[in-house]
């Protein structure tokens, strides 16, 4: 049964907030001084070698590998790291790093329908409306532009951060249906399989990375030690403490912390379609969640 959130697990909510939102921000930092399949690639390299040394310290179980649980992880692993992480990385050449924060807060209303089809989890009326406000929101994060030709690289930049959003979603619902195993060890196990896919793919499409300056290649290594690594161990803790339901509530922090990273760190123009999108967005989320947020808020 899951305890009423105590002030840590607050606290834990709050920092996964910062870490992720502030992720997009680092990615943009990175990404001025390697290409966007060596920053997605470090990421989840560093990422992976660093929970398999956690797992070593901590001695957690390895899953029996059955031709099924191999089957998802791959998936999974395609899914949830290699795919998204170039995907944002590509994408955030082209648009502001709000934008991609932002984007990532549609995940939630990707899931639903997602989940409505291949899972006993069916929508209702009122996840229906919060869906549709939340797609209303991502039309207008997009713009007109994405609709007109020879407007440049933005349009594709944008449809690669809301892709990325997609596949973190097709991830959820494969891993809601992966057999039983040690959270902190798939974890570790997808980055492996990320880190396999993205290597070969980084060496034929940049080569061999060399070294830039300090501030980008600290940009690379905070990506794959911070929200990669550390961010998966602090969810896994809230998870366990405080259940999966009250971490949804990460969702409605990284868009803002993105939106005042990039506007106060990298001085990003923020149009006035970001806040309305925001808006939406967060309103479709509300009302997705309205039985969850219930749990949590004085209301």
């Amino acid at each position: 049964m899951t305890t009423q959130p105590s002030l840590s697990n607050w606290l834990s909510i709050l920092a996964l907030g910062l870490i992720w939102g502030g992720t997009f921000m680092v990615v943009t930092i990175a990404l001025g001084g390697y290409g966007p399949l060596t920053v997605a690639c470090a990421r989840t390299t560093l990422g992976a070698l660093a929970l398999l040394s956690f797992m070593g310290v901590m001695r957690r179980p390895l899953p029996e590998f059955t031709p099924r649980m191999i089957k998802y992880l791959l998936v999974i692993g395609l899914l949830n790291t290699a795919i998204p992480f170039a995907l944002l990385s590509w994408g955030q050449q082209f648009v502001p790093s709000a934008f991609a924060g932002i984007s990532m807060a549609a995940l939630p209303l990707f899931v639903l329908p997602l989940s409505h089809v291949f899972t006993d989890e069916k929508m209702d009326l009122r996840n229906s409306l919060g869906v549709l406000l939340g797609f209303v929101g991502a039309a207008v994060l997009i713009g007109p532009g994405v609709l007109r030709v020879g407007t440049g690289m933005e349009p594709l930049g944008q449809i690669a951060c809301l892709l990325a959003a997609l596949s973190y979603a097709v991830s959820s619902i494969m891993t809601r249906r992966c057999p039983p195993i040690d959270p902190i060890t798939m974890t570790a196990l997808l980055l492996v399989v990320g880190a396999c896919a993205l290597i070969p793919a980084m060496l034929m499409v940049e080569g061999v990375p060399r070294a830039t300056d300090t501030t980008t290649t600290m940009a690379i290594v905070f990506l794959g030690i911070v929200p990669t690594a550390l961010a998966a161990l602090i969810r896994v803790t809230v998870i366990r403490s405080a259940g999966s339901i009250f971490l949804t509530l990460v969702n409605y922090q990284v868009p803002v912390w993105s939106m005042i990273f990039g506007a106060l760190i990298l001085s990003e123009a923020l149009p006035w379609r970001f806040f309305a999108a925001l808006g939406l967005i967060m309103c479709g989320l509300m009302v997705s969640q309205w039985k969850s947020l219930k749990k949590f808020l004085p209301i």
